[in-house]
């Protein structure tokens, strides 16, 4: 087949990228070939457009085992136990067809983190849609949590955490990030790269068909009015395959059998082959007719490009297939061995004896193109928003204002539908800051958060960037857990813009910084972009998925408050800072101006001073200050609560909206018994962290002095409104 413009358009390839296959070859690719560089070239395998940027992140440190590189991260948690974790996008396919999109992103990261060998032990998302009036919203919406919860309650893991937000910016694409953990013994982690020649390569899993076929090409390129057309490139999952062959996999690696591992994901048996190759230095030739397939006459194209869900690529040790295959039937699941390592350098495909293709290994992975694309700095506004300027307003009204709104109304309508206690190891579900999973039979335990803020991403990058580290360290932090290290997922447009890459670069600018700062560094991620509908790119936004240790968990630290008549501290200095605040979108609409300053001295003070109250028993519960300001927070601890609060005006900000709506950063609410007032303010004092004494919990009522008092119940009902009106 002549290989035409049109055909190398629709491979996601530039005519440029074209002439540099045909140099590395030094002839024509044949389809297969293309089809094979289209799926290794493309922005979702190669990061091509990414990777001189995300070499900038930090990603050593004492706890750190793997970094970024393999299918997840791994950190050390003591005990000879480790966790190996990673969140990963499936946007594309889950605005196309949002059910299996979401549902296959869940199976996809959970095989990143079992390939691993460790036992996944919980199951977090980041999930944005467009503004609730838009006509798809509703049905996307109902899609993608009904995947979430399908995949994850049929395979048994829990759902512990997450966020669901809405903005016009994801009207016409919608985001889906999953995360998910695991926990393993850190002298058994398995990696993908391949060693020894003549070593069996051995498919196993489900059987090869013809979905999802060039889907990482899918995810990235922009959508267009021919977005339906796109999904048979979205695959289809069976989370009790997946349970089988999770089962099967760890179940083999309780011996020396295995010399590498990965998953078929993006780009399925392409991808695999390739990087395990690659990183070995080896080649690998594979006999295609061999390959499992439900579907008569696939071609060794389809074979190769289809992303078929629930499949694993395995090297073995010399002899010990029939043992393995014991395993996989045992399990009712597919072991062939389909090829060998080679030391030809190759990637060599057989079908019936013939070569169909040959490619040289590095051609797909090292030498794969880099672009340092250009890319301009963010404009920064100027505008400032004059209080007196605008329509006055209750404080009652403001805030109710915002717990009736999309964003911040009662979530537990989704939340509901995940099965957060399978396993029985949830310490905490969702409703706090962060989730906490005990770590079996022992004492201590993780705690586990998501977290983004696209306004301020849009307005301000590298602060943007900056502020969302923060925002997932206070979170936390607020459970009584040390920090330890982060996975990200960068949801960004289209690259080529210059603009978009600008967004791109100044919020890993942020990132970076607050990493480098606080000591917590990225050992896993994924980066997407190419989100935007005939050339409408969604605000910027970078998910932090944060992961901490609790050395000691006696009883869960939340939100909740505990006791009447407790006093209520606010750690950290209040400026009163509005613009880019929630109150100004939900109250006036709007979203002008700068984020708040993030000054990361206070940020780790505060931080780690909290922690101290923690470790004396000082505090009885905690939360941190984030979107919405101090009233927000102070409510949402009343609405997870039996108690209320009676809050004093502020002695030294006169502007009450300024002191109560204001976003400023790296602040916490604590609640803390009159008895231990002493000993928790000498802490803070010798530590110079600024406090102050803002009221006290009781019974009932919500209640700030002078200016508004609702009863607990009052507040719950409108904070459930937007759902049951929806």
């Amino acid at each position: 087949m002549k290989i035409t413009d049109q055909i190398i358009e629709s491979h996601g390839l530039t005519t440029k990228e074209f002439k540099d296959i045909k140099k590395l070859l030094e002839r024509e690719p044949n389809l297969l070939e293309l089809g094979i560089f289209s799926a290794m070239w493309n922005e979702h395998c190669s990061y091509k457009s990414s990777r001189l940027h995300l070499k900038k992140l930090p990603s050593k440190g004492r706890q750190v085992i793997q970094g970024p590189g393999e299918n997840a991260g791994v950190i050390d948690i003591g005990d000879d136990d480790a966790i190996v974790f990673k969140i990963e996008s499936h946007n594309h396919p889950s605005y196309i067809e949002p059910y299996q999109g979401a549902a296959t992103g869940v199976g996809g990261i959970l095989r990143d983190v079992f390939t691993m060998g460790a036992r996944p032990i919980a199951l977090l998302n980041s999930i944005h849609f467009g503004s609730p009036a838009h006509p798809k919203t509703k049905s996307l919406l109902n899609g993608v949590v009904s995947g979430i919860g399908g995949y994850g309650n049929c395979i048994g893991i829990p759902t512990v955490a997450g966020e669901t937000k809405f903005d016009e910016t994801y009207n016409e694409n919608n985001l889906v990030n999953a995360m998910a953990v695991g926990l393993a013994k850190k002298d058994k982690i398995f990696y993908s790269k391949a060693k020894g020649i003549n070593k069996s390569v051995v498919y196993v899993g489900s059987k090869t068909g013809r979905d999802g076929i060039h889907g990482a090409s899918m995810a990235s390129a922009e959508f267009d009015e021919n977005t339906e057309e796109k999904k048979p490139t979205v695959q289809v999952g069976d989370p009790f395959t997946e349970k089988l062959l999770m089962e099967a996999c760890l179940e083999l690696m309780k011996d020396n059998s295995i010399i590498s591992i990965q998953d078929m994901g993006a780009a399925g048996l392409t991808s695999s082959s390739v990087e395990m190759a690659s990183k070995g230095s080896l080649g690998i030739e594979l006999n295609l007719e061999k390959v499992p397939c439900r579907e008569e006459k696939m071609t060794p194209y389809e074979m190769m490009l289809s992303e078929s869900q629930e499949r694993m690529l395995i090297i073995l040790e010399d002899g010990k297939e029939k043992d393995a295959k014991k395993i996989f039937d045992k399990w009712d699941l597919d072991f062939v061995v389909i090829g060998k390592t080679t030391n030809t350098n190759n990637l060599t495909l057989k079908f019936n004896g013939k070569i169909e293709g040959e490619i040289p290994i590095e051609a797909l992975a090292t030498k794969a193109p880099i672009y340092d694309r250009k890319w301009i700095r963010k404009k920064l506004s100027n505008k400032k928003i004059e209080l007196k300027n605008l329509k006055k307003i209750k404080i009652e009204d403001a805030l109710l204002k915002i717990l009736s709104s999309a964003n911040h109304s009662n979530k537990s309508w989704v939340t509901n539908q995940y099965d957060q206690s399978v396993m029985c190891d949830t310490a905490q579900k969702s409703g706090s800051d962060a989730a906490i999973i005990r770590i079996h039979n022992k004492d201590k335990a993780i705690a586990v958060s998501v977290d983004s803020s696209a306004n301020y991403c849009k307005s301000h990058p590298i602060t943007g960037g900056k502020q969302i580290v923060c925002e997932n360290w206070r979170n936390l932090i607020s459970v009584g857990a040390k920090p330890l290290a982060i996975t990200n997922c960068l949801n960004f447009g289209n690259p080529e813009n210059e603009e978009v890459m600008g967004e791109f670069a100044e919020c890993l600018e942020g990132i970076k910084e607050a990493c480098e700062f606080l000591n917590y560094p990225v050992v896993s991620g994924n980066v997407s972009f190419y989100n935007g509908t005939n050339q409408k790119n969604i605000s910027p936004t970078p998910v932090i998925g944060g992961v901490g240790l609790i050395n000691k968990l006696s009883k869960p630290l939340g939100q909740v408050f505990k006791k009447d008549n407790s006093t209520l501290l606010l750690i950290g200095k209040t400026f009163g800072h509005l613009e880019q605040s929630c109150f100004l979108k939900e109250n006036y609409s709007i979203t002008d101006g700068m984020p708040p300053e993030v000054n990361l001295r206070n940020e780790k003070n505060n931080g780690e001073n909290i922690l101290k109250l923690i470790k004396n028993e000082l505090i009885l519960s905690s939360h941190d200050v984030s979107s919405g300001g101090l009233i927000v927070a102070l409510s949402e601890m009343t609405m997870t609560s039996n108690y209320g609060v009676k809050i004093q005006k502020p002695k030294k900000l006169a502007n009450l909206f300024k002191y109560f709506f204001g976003e400023d950063q790296g602040r916490y609410i604590v609640e803390i018994d009159s008895k231990s007032l002493v000993k928790a303010e000498k802490i803070l004092k010798e530590n110079n962290i600024y406090y102050e004494n803002i009221g006290s919990t009781q019974k009932d009522y919500f209640e700030i002095e002078s200016e508004l008092k609702i009863k607990i119940k009052d507040l719950c009902k409108i904070n459930n409104e937007w759902y049951n009106n929806y």
